[in-house]
């Protein structure tokens, strides 16, 4: 019997991995869509979507880890009291308690740390904290919105927290063995730390930043399957016969499994005179371009450079990755706006807290400041480049008098050393800015 292989001509069909309530009938989501439509998830399906792509797990927490990484330090004139604030703060693990409370927010809309306080009197968990009588910050928990019951809101427009969380009912379920015991508590909000960026008006719980991405990860599902099905059909072989007729559709599988094993195992292939085999491939052109269109759809929409969420090595860049600078200023706003006021409410706590640091210290009774480590440095090459230019730059300023040797020393190797005032870009308002430096100096010198 002649060896023959045909194309299978039956139909298959893929199914995504968000597959499901999209926006299109069930067999294909991405036909004929209509914008506008918004989709709530589910803390199961975040949870399905967060723990299947590493994609999205990096869209999450990357950008809760720059927050953290570097941490901050604390300026006051009292330098031993500020480190006994930062080794208790390492006690109480803040740096990663802050991290999961940002990676929570960004997953699941909300996030929270649980305050674990010991008091001078006995107290509810729905009493507000009172800083008087504040004994020890004990620990600090890190959990999210699956843990709230109810989000208890102000809703009086005239009163001057509206809108603002007041309460809420937690879930404090615990398992002892095979019983599971199950209460519910309502918790002050200044009990709590909470961060929330996405909330909705008329909505008390806040949105998971994957709900707006949901049809974008879609489409880049997609484009990973269609990918892997051109890699695994890159080059495929034609069999032609006029016999291909006479065989039965059973006849049709079983020699397609003997070919397939054949052409894998064997590198030659025998026919008749009259029967053709030829190798055909899988054309890839243009398709570099739609992967680039997926790839700075999801860049765009998660505010992260294609970089960044491929996992390039936190906090160093080159020159020309004015993208990766762009998203770092964004991380140094979100630390400003969003993880400063929490840092401070914590350290006025253990500042109140009478056996923590030796007594109480009112908080306003000193300079103090939070400031927050760089974070990010520029690759070895662009920082020799740099150097380079401002090496160049103080030696115009010698020439023509602008500047002194003592003053280049000074601003260049005295307390925080070389680099810290490296403020040269090399763009075209820096070179003329410096060009109207050294006219100005050639004039005052020679009048």
């Amino acid at each position: 019997m002649r060896m023959i292989k045909t194309i299978d001509q039956a139909k298959q069909f893929k199914e995504d991995f968000m597959q499901g309530n999209g926006k299109a009938n069930h067999k294909d989501k991405l036909t004929r869509q209509v914008a506008g439509i918004g989709r709530k998830l589910s803390h199961d399906e975040i949870t399905n979507l967060y723990s299947d792509s590493r994609i999205v797990q990096n869209i999450i927490d990357i950008p809760a880890e720059d927050m953290t990484r570097n941490w901050f330090t604390l300026r006051m004139k009292d330098e031993e009291l500020a480190r006994n604030i930062m080794s208790k703060l390492a006690d109480l693990k803040a740096k990663k308690a802050f991290k999961e409370m940002f990676t929570y927010d960004r997953l699941r809309g909300d996030g929270f740390i649980s305050l674990g306080v010991t008091q001078s009197s006995k107290f509810d968990l729905s009493d507000e904290l009172q800083l008087e009588k504040l004994f020890t910050v004990d620990y600090l928990h890190a959990f999210s919105s699956m843990k709230v019951n109810e989000f208890l809101i102000n809703e009086d427009v005239f009163d001057i927290n509206y809108g603002q969380l007041e309460q809420l009912r937690i879930n404090r379920a615990s398992n002892h063995g095979l019983q599971t015991q199950t209460t519910e508590s309502q918790v002050h909000v200044s009990r709590l730390l909470h961060s929330q960026k996405r909330r909705f008006e008329g909505e008390a719980q806040g949105r998971s930043l994957l709900e707006p991405l949901y049809d974008i990860l879609t489409v880049f599902d997609t484009s990973v399957w269609s990918v892997g099905q051109i890699l695994h059909d890159f080059t495929f072989k034609v069999y032609k016969s006029k016999d291909i007729e006479n065989l039965s559709t059973q006849d049709k599988q079983q020699l397609s499994m003997i070919m397939d094993f054949m052409f894998r195992t064997e590198a030659l292939a025998m026919i008749a005179a009259d029967e053709d085999l030829t190798k055909q491939g899988t054309s890839v052109s243009g398709i570099k371009d739609l992967l680039d269109f997926v790839w700075d759809l999801l860049s765009g929409a998660a505010r992260m450079p294609k970089t960044v969420i491929k996992g390039q090595e936190s906090g160093t860049i080159t020159g020309a990755q004015y993208d990766v600078m762009n998203y770092y200023s964004r991380i140094v706003a979100d630390q400003e706006n969003e993880m400063k006021p929490h840092l401070e409410k914590l350290i006025r706590m253990l500042m109140m807290a009478e056996k923590e640091l030796g007594g109480r210290i009112d908080p306003e009774s000193l300079e103090w400041e939070i400031q927050f480590n760089p974070l990010w440095n520029v690759d070895a090459k662009t920082d020799a480049e740099i150097r380079k230019i401002v090496a160049e730059t103080d030696q115009i300023y010698l020439l023509n008098g602008i500047i002194t040797t003592d003053e280049v020393r000074e601003k260049r190797f005295g307390q925080f050393g070389l680099g810290s005032e490296v403020k040269y870009s090399g763009d075209e308002a820096d070179l003329k800015d410096l060009a109207d430096k050294v006219y100005k100096g050639y004039r005052e010198r020679n009048e």
